[in-house]
């Protein structure tokens, strides 16, 4: 479609800035699929959780056995504390982060991942996760400790509840603009440090000619196809992080001749080489293995849990399902073609059924409206439910809703 007096045309049009970055972020795997280093670019994680300065103010130091440290904390400490005081964060996950150091460390990076967007709402990382709402990943780089990483709605409950003592029952700001004006009005923190990755995530676009080039935005610090060096990655964050919760005047910790001489501007970021591409994010043979031992684990559960429903199935009098709807219990496992895997992971695929015998079909729609929960796989957690699993629990309801006004309604 063109503008009139114009050739040019929508699809022509140079996409919007952070467009293509919003859409690349979440990682996309089937079921049981592990995820590698260069897939939550492990290199940049370990730079940002490892750098030894500290900087940022602690706003809750009685609160957190794990620090306890009053006045500067690293970045490490700073965001450990934050999903520790988290009011989602349960006795279990607060118990295992102060018994396992590691463990607390290895959360935060799947937290930070999760936080950004970079780690969606549909990825769990237990196999015998049963719902069909999610599917499992083991991230054998991020998974040393064998400790329970929840599961990504779990854990955004987490983020989400990170909120300053002032922030409780106020709204927390959800602006850099807003951020901004809290500490220059003399609040330090401003806000968490999970907020503010939150906020930066959202206003990436916008903050692209604020502290970039215009072309380049907060989103690309973490995906891959970039090609950017990952400590450069690394710094850039924690000059943000920085810039906003501490001080956006005079040498920052993390700056460098640029950032210095272009106040406002972020660090510079490099292009890596090729030799540089070979040496970041590479498995190690443990995790390798690892990952393959988790995932035939997953198929392994699965597939009992199938052969559970199909036994329970023949006890129950057979009847064809409702035209256009198949039920959990026909569900079948089958492994899709993976050329660079010789054992393929296997997911959840409809059964195509013959036409059913649309009397029998009535009753056993009607039967499964009458008797069963449409919210039963949820796992229990549709209190803390994201929008996503509303939204799919919402059309579960319509569904069936459609299957009542159509097929049992009196003519």
């Amino acid at each position: 479609m063109a503008a009139s007096g114009s050739s040019t045309t929508w699809t022509d049009a140079t996409p919007p800035v952070g467009y293509l970055s919003r859409k690349a972020l979440p990682i996309k795997r089937h079921d049981a699929e592990p995820l590698t280093r260069e897939d939550v670019q492990f290199d940049l994680l370990h730079h940002i959780f490892s750098d030894r300065n500290a900087v940022f103010t602690n706003p809750t130091p009685a609160a957190n056995p794990l620090s306890g440290k009053a006045g500067k904390v690293t970045f490490a400490d700073l965001y450990i504390s934050a999903l520790y005081n988290s009011s989602k964060c349960s006795k279990v996950l607060r118990e295992k982060m102060i018994e396992t150091p590691a463990f607390a460390t290895e959360l935060a990076k799947i937290s930070l991942l999760t936080n950004v967007g970079r780690i969606n709402t549909t990825m769990a990382f237990f196999p015998e996760m049963k719902t069909a709402l999610r599917t499992y990943h083991p991230v054998p780089s991020l998974q040393k400790t064998n400790g329970n990483a929840q599961d990504a709605p779990r854990i955004k409950n987490c983020l989400k509840a990170a909120l300053l003592p002032t922030e409780i029952k106020t709204a927390p700001p959800s602006s850099p603009d807003e951020i901004l004006e809290r500490r220059r009005a003399g609040l330090h923190p401003p806000t968490t440090i999970v907020n503010l990755v939150f906020v930066l995530a959202n206003h990436a676009a916008p903050l692209a000619n604020v502290h970039f080039d215009g072309v380049l935005n907060f989103l690309d610090l973490f995906l891959p196809s970039r090609g950017l060096i990952s400590a450069d990655r690394a710094r850039v964050f924690l000059w943000l992080a920085y810039f906003y919760l501490e001080s956006d005047e005079g040498p920052s910790p993390f700056g460098d001749d640029f950032a210095h001489n272009h106040p406002g501007k972020a660090p510079l970021l490099r292009q890596m080489t090729e030799k540089q591409k070979r040496m970041e994010n590479v498995d190690t043979n443990e995790e390798m293995i690892w990952g393959k031992k988790m995932s035939a684990q997953r198929n392994t559960f699965l597939q009992k849990l199938v052969n559970s429903l199909e036994d329970e199935k023949k006890t129950q009098p057979s009847s064809p399902a409702v035209r256009g709807f198949v039920s959990v219990n026909e569900c079948t496992l089958r492994r899709p073609k993976q050329p660079h895997e010789e054992g393929a992971f296997m997911y959840y695929v409809p059964q195509r059924d013959s036409p059913p015998d649309t009397d029998s079909a009535k009753k056993k729609a009607w039967h499964i409206v009458n008797t069963t929960d449409p919210l039963a796989d949820s796992d229990d957690d549709l209190e803390h439910a994201d929008e996503h699993v509303l939204v799919d629990y919402t059309r579960r309801m319509q569904v069936l809703s459609h299957i009542e006004r159509t097929v049992f309604r009196p003519r």
